[in-house]
């Protein structure tokens, strides 16, 4: 018999005969299935994390800080400074001829949560512009707020966290506001986990005249470099122009990858336990089949399709506990309205996890790594049981 043919013969059988082992099966299974399931779980933040924030940023907009600010809540834009801004070169106009551009204001209120406690969500006051700003975000129920009213609207991920609906009441700066509208954005975005007012009723309220920022859409490909050029030319001006999209980017990219080390390093303790619950039950396998396998080797099968056959079932079995593992991720986690702090000057980000299909191929390899480590030395162990044994048995 050829050494393929041999192969399929002794992993075809040894296959067949799992349910016979169904216990020691089910140890490695349940094991490598915790292992994915957390790994992809923790994964899956980051990537929502990551898909919020970058969602904020478009590269046909810019972003204006005051010089040397390293985040939006730092910046300080005096209101006599925006009449410069907006008339500089670069900005793309409306059919009316006027920039579109909006000075924006930042604020943290408090809601409560479900459980009574009270959690800091932002407020960001925006202008008129809005609409050919950021024509991503779209109402999904209510009406946009009126200027010069305590009205709000809502997005949809602090509608589903904080269940802030329509009609909703929020007390602060001595005022009573009332949630108008629910919006959310055509991808995953930073203002989905944001309110939305008007900038100027939100300046009164806070008895303020300075903004945090300015956001601009770019008239072309290079007008960045012709609007930061502009800006820095005006000595009146003491600001800092960035691509909105390579802020925002920069902004999570820390975070990111220290919550991407914390699912690889959780992970690994892990997979360190079902490695070792994976090694005791192939060697019990083997073991309690040394005879069947010491028989094969009797009538003429090699060491080589037996060695095949302990490895097929441990990677069998681990991608069996890996699927399992990325479905319960799924079910549990996959769309799950979790928040996270980019920094303490800013409130909570709320953004949803998302399980993806390049999180299951991790999970699967990360399944195979441990089937074959695990399965390794059991196989070596099979392929080096002596034939007497098989004839004492017999015997």
């Amino acid at each position: 018999m050829s050494l393929f043919r041999q192969i399929a013969a002794v992993v075809g059988m040894n296959l067949r005969n799992l349910p016979q082992r169904a216990s020691a099966s089910l140890v490695i299974v349940i094991g490598i299935a915790g292992v994915v399931a957390v790994l992809v779980s923790v994964l899956s933040m980051a990537v929502g994390f990551s898909r919020t924030i970058a969602g904020a940023g478009s590269p046909d907009r810019a972003l204006v800080l005051s010089g040397g600010a390293l985040q939006e809540a730092m910046s300080s834009i005096p209101a006599g400074a925006v009449p410069n801004i907006m008339n500089a070169p670069g900005i793309a106009e409306d059919s009316a001829g006027r920039p579109i551009a909006d000075a924006e204001a930042l604020a943290q209120i408090q809601v409560q949560q479900g459980s009574g406690r009270s959690a800091n969500v932002a407020l960001r006051g925006v202008g008129t512009t809005e609409p050919e700003l950021r024509p991503e975000v779209r109402l999904v129920a209510g009406r946009m707020f009126q200027p010069g009213l305590h009205e709000l609207i809502v997005g949809r991920n602090l509608e589903a966290r904080y269940g802030l609906g329509l009609g909703s009441h929020l007390s602060f700066q001595n005022g009573d506001w009332v949630v108008v509208g629910i919006f959310s954005t055509s991808a995953a975005s930073l203002l989905d986990s944001q309110i939305l007012t008007d900038a100027q009723t939100l300046l009164s309220a806070y008895e303020r005249n300075w903004y945090h920022s300015m956001t601009v859409r770019l008239a072309g490909p290079g007008s960045l470099n012709q609007l930061k050029r502009a800006l820095a030319s005006d000595p009146t001006l003491h600001v800092d122009v960035y691509r909105e999209s390579t802020f925002a980017a920069a902004q999570s990219r820390v975070l990111n990858i220290i919550l991407r080390w914390i699912g690889f390093f959780i992970g690994g303790m892990m997979a360190a336990g079902a490695l070792f619950g994976a090694l005791n039950s192939l060697y019990a396998a083997v073991s309690a089949r040394s005879t069947e396998i010491a028989t094969l080797r009797a009538i003429g099968f090699g060491a080589g399709p037996v060695v095949v056959s302990v490895l097929a079932e441990s990677l069998v079995l681990a991608i069996a506990g890996a699927l399992i593992g990325a479905a319960c991720a799924w079910v549990l986690f996959d769309g799950h309205v979790s928040s996270m702090q980019l920094s303490g000057l800013q409130p909570p980000v709320a953004y949803a996890m998302s399980v993806t299909p390049g999180l299951v191929v991790i999970g699967i390899t990360w399944a195979c790594v441990i089937g074959m480590v695990g399965g390794l030395f059991p196989a070596i162990r099979a392929g080096r049981l002596p034939i007497a044994r098989a004839l004492n048995a017999v015997v």
